[in-house]
């Protein structure tokens, strides 16, 4: 199988979530080259072909024109998938990709099994495993899922590609920050997450003063946020942010998809929850089965 990863380039820099289109190939044993679009001070250290096309010339984004050059890229490999990022950038072109392909696009991949591809469901309460039917594919993973490891090493071979006809109806005009959050965790180097297991919002501060008694920041999953216990901005996941702390305790937290692939790059990870086989008992380096609210005090005042 050959696959065809392309990368991210943003502000002129590579962005991380290369390596990670990289640990998916391997995962999949697949005969890897590489799209960027971007520059020649920004190639990805690996051992495979990357094509290279000029982002002073073509932009960092446009649709229309990257579209050519991933299928140009494809062609040339001929390529059995394209596999990108699963962000604002991979969900813009790779349906568009995968329409002029006539290739079945699978998004947001978490995990590959049984001859398929798992993705979430039912509100990435469960997974399921798909496969497309059409001989090429289109897929998308999801941040997080594919951690690389070590560092990267190699050098690439670079194709240097073009567009002939690059006429666009699209103008791109650069980028618009995000809102400042009350809280950066994506700097915390300790986190202590309160799940919809502690119960109610009356419990949050006993949660947060964990927090504070180990140096660190106070997070949370989606439905306590959606509850209206902590603010947005404390979120961890998908729908919140990406963090990598050298200590990340979870409290009360089921492990739901979407919230494991915001803190997966976490160095050591604590689980507190009553149930055993709650998921998130599968990627805790430390599982304390006790319930939440009489164990969190107890560890706060050994600490205080």
């Amino acid at each position: 199988m050959k696959a065809l990863l392309v990368c991210e380039y943003r502000e002129g820099t590579l962005l991380d979530s290369t390596y990670e289109l990289l640990a998916f190939a391997d995962r999949l044993g697949a005969e890897k080259a590489m799209l960027l679009i971007g520059s020649d001070s920004a190639l990805p250290a690996c051992s495979a072909t990357v094509y290279l096309a000029d982002a002073a010339k073509h932009g960092e984004y446009n649709p229309d024109v990257h579209k050519k050059l991933v299928l140009d890229a494809a062609q040339r490999e001929n390529a059995d998938c394209v596999v990108f990022v699963h962000s604002s950038y991979g969900w813009d072109l790779a349906p568009r990709v995968a329409a002029a392909l006539r290739a079945g696009q699978v998004s947001e991949i978490v995990g590959i099994a049984d001859g398929g591809y798992e993705v979430g469901c039912c509100n990435a309460k469960m997974r399921r495993t798909v496969a497309p039917r059409s001989g090429k594919a289109v897929l998308t993973i999801q941040a997080g899922a594919f951690g690389f490891t070590g560092t990267p090493q190699g050098t690439p071979k670079v194709e240097r590609i073009d567009v002939a006809d690059g006429a666009t109806s699209v103008e791109f005009v650069g980028y618009e920050p995000a809102d400042k959050k009350d809280v950066d965790l994506t700097r915390a180097e300790v986190i202590v997450s309160a799940g919809r297991g502690v119960g109610k919002k009356d419990n949050i501060p006993t949660i947060a003063a964990l927090a504070k008694a180990l140096g660190g920041e106070l997070g949370a999953s989606r439905p306590v946020v959606d509850a209206g216990w902590v603010e947005h901005s404390h979120q961890v996941g998908t729908t919140g942010q990406s963090v990598s702390p050298k200590l990340y305790v979870a409290c009360g937290i089921s492990g739901a998809i979407q919230h494991l692939a915001g803190m997966k790059k976490s160095d050591f990870v604590v689980a507190i929850n009553k149930d055993k086989d709650a998921p998130i008992g599968e990627m805790a380096d430390v599982l304390v089965v006790a319930d939440v609210m009489q164990f969190v005090p107890a560890l706060t005042a050994k600490l205080t």
